[in-house]
């Protein structure tokens, strides 16, 4: 199960919702009822030390 975060565009409530990742509900706002839309976010990465590079992998003689 994953958790998903929605948001309302009629009253402006973000909540979350677990759900499978194959699935597509329609999701109801918890407050007004309104049908919710699913909310997209972007999440940073930070690769830190060595190996995450294909010239850390190069050895040099």
């Amino acid at each position: 199960m994953a958790r998903y975060d929605y948001k309302c565009p009629e009253c402006g409530t973000t909540f979350e919702v677990e759900h499978p990742m194959s699935a597509r509900p329609k999701v109801s706002c918890p407050k007004c009822g309104h049908e919710a839309e699913q909310v997209f976010e972007p999440y940073g990465i930070n690769f830190k030390g060595s190996g995450f590079y294909n010239t850390d992998q190069k050895n040099s003689k």
